[in-house]
């Protein structure tokens, strides 16, 4: 209590300013949910509770928007992870949340260059044949300038924004507080899990701020992609690079979807789309580590047709399960087969799911939906939107690790529909999903899977005598415990605990008063005010606690 209590003294002027902005864009109500309001008005700062009329004209997703926007890096940041919670927010706010973006004006080099001196070991002159201080890019959390190496070879040098780790951790101080207050204030907050998205943002904004992790990114594609020729990964510096500086080679391709320009330059949109999707998929369906952000700025088109990829901040990991479920997925989706899809979005539901029914009724109506559509003509990015549509209106929440895979598959179809009107995303899912779901019966895939599970087997019942031998004696010392989750039954013991201490309390107050009144009618002892005075000091005791019950019930009516 003592360390929030001085965390919250600390970012107060921060949480002043947090406050300011969202009452300023019509969200005062929830500055007052979270507690902010009070905090700061027994700090004595003053809040005014009003927005402009033009503001408060604006539409919701335009409103929060402009206010993350406002807010700096840490909300943009929140914004742009938001904007892939397909799941969470309906297509017009996902819509508004990618119009979010980081550029920010740049800091002077001079700000930056003693931490350039300290992650290369010495004047840039001494490493750098040239040296650009001029930056070719500025975001948030770091920007990009152009240099060249002793040896003639053109590099591009990621630094940090000074002082920026110190304004996030700040900033998710008050995040993880905000979420905490959610989530016990509304209740129908829970079921998207607040402090569990705010916990992966802050490992998230982690990894982006610490550049060396981003560089283990890219040596990781670059060790996946070693045998492809046609993708292009940048190679890392790193006797020059650390968590405040990253040193990349630079790759010079045109960036941005210019059908003209990349013709002029012999290049071919509809080869360039079709390899650029095989790539994603390779990352996504055989790797289990992708490019969670492939946008026309983060892809580079290279003579030869070749792909290039940067900006490797913002990756997605898959466990082999998840793989393995993505793969049904897309499977049956392929299939059109209702019961496989089913139990995929029960497995990532796991026990939140209230009406199966009603699920297995929508899954059905939702692929009878496709039923005209051939194959080639199925979007993939509006079916993984109907599926996310779908489970936010039966309370299902998409698995956290997914929420990107999702929003890059999406990202890389729109991207390959700009350079190729007739391409089909499905077109490129379907032999990767065929090619593995058979590589799942080959007789070697079969010999492994059964040799595991052998092993598996005879580990349990070699297992078994001692597990049994230690339930029972667990069981004959009275060691076995059943426990029961039943819904509300913590609050409901809560409210029978407040109840019950409000009781005795009153009885004991009765009994005061009762003792207090015999005590006055008794001749002798000490005397206060010419009373006696043991029974002026229980009568000022019951006061006290009739008071202190008549609080507790008026703060709870509150409640």
């Amino acid at each position: 209590m003592l360390w929030e209590t001085i965390s919250v003294v600390r970012d107060l002027p921060r949480l002043h300013e947090i406050a300011t902005v969202m009452i300023r864009y019509g969200w005062g109500d929830l500055v007052r949910v979270l507690g902010i309001s009070g905090v700061l008005e027994r700090a004595g700062r003053v809040l005014h509770w009003h927005s402009t009329s033009e503001i408060s004209q604006l539409d919701a997703p335009v409103r929060v928007r402009r206010a993350l926007e406002e807010l700096g890096p840490t909300f943009v940041k929140l914004g742009q992870v938001l904007a892939t919670r397909v799941d969470m927010f309906p297509p017009h706010w996902i819509a508004e949340f990618e119009k979010l973006h980081s550029r920010v004006p740049a800091v002077p080099y001079e700000n930056l260059r003693p931490d350039l001196i300290a992650a290369i070991g010495g004047e840039p002159t001494e490493v750098f044949a040239e040296f650009d201080p001029v930056p070719l890019a500025a975001a948030s959390i770091a920007q990009v300038h152009r240099a060249t190496l002793k040896d003639g070879t053109r590099v591009v040098v990621k630094m940090r924004r000074p002082g920026i780790e110190n304004v996030i951790r700040a900033d998710l101080r008050i995040l993880e507080h905000a979420a905490k207050l959610l989530e016990s204030e509304v209740p129908d907050s829970r079921r998207y899990d607040p402090v569990h998205i705010v916990s992966q943002f802050g490992r998230s904004l982690s990894r982006e701020l610490d550049l060396a992790k981003e560089a283990r990114n890219i040596d990781q594609f670059a060790r996946n992609f070693s045998d492809e020729p046609r993708v292009k990964i940048p190679r890392v510096y790193w006797e020059f690079t650390n968590n405040h500086v990253n040193v990349q080679e630079e790759i010079v391709g045109i960036e941005g979807v210019d059908l003209a320009k990349l013709r002029a330059a012999g290049l071919d949109p509809r080869l360039l789309a079709a390899r650029g999707a095989d790539a994603v998929l390779r990352m996504v369906l055989e790797h289990g580590h992708f490019h969670a952000d492939p946008h026309p700025g983060n892809v580079l088109f290279l003579p030869d047709n070749r792909i290039g990829m940067i900006d490797f901040g913002m990756v997605g990991m898959l466990t082999n399960p998840r793989r393995n479920q993505i793969v049904d997925l897309l499977y049956a989706l392929i299939r059109k087969d209702e019961q496989g899809l089913l139990q995929v979005l029960l497995d990532w539901s796991g026990d939140s799911v209230t009406d199966e029914n009603r699920l297995a009724y929508d899954v059905a109506e939702l692929l009878q939906s496709y039923d005209d559509l051939k194959l080639k003509d199925v979007k993939l990015g509006a079916l993984l939107n109907d599926i996310t549509a779908m489970m936010r209106d039966n309370n299902l929440v998409l698995p956290a690790d997914l929420t990107l895979l999702f929003k890059a598959l999406i990202t890389l179809e729109g991207l390959g529909q700009q350079l190729d009107p007739e391409f089909h995303m499905i077109d490129h899912v379907t032999p990767f999903v065929e090619h593995i779901i058979q590589q799942r019966f080959t007789p070697q895939a079969l010999w492994t899977r059964g040799r595991k599970s052998v092993r598996e087997t005879l580990e349990v019942l070699a297992d078994l005598p001692r597990d049994l031998r230690n339930l029972l004696r667990d069981a004959r010392r009275g060691r076995v415990k059943i426990d029961l989750d039943l819904k509300r039954l913590d609050q409901f013991g809560q409210q029978l605990d407040r109840a019950s201490n409000r009781l005795t309390m009153g009885i004991l107050t009765a009994s005061l008063v009762v003792g207090s009144s015999i005590i006055m009618t008794v001749e002798g002892g000490p005397q206060l005010f010419g009373l006696p005075f043991f029974g002026l000091v229980g009568f000022l005791i019951a006061f006290v606690n009739s008071l202190w019950i008549l609080f507790s019930i008026w703060r709870s009516g509150k409640h």
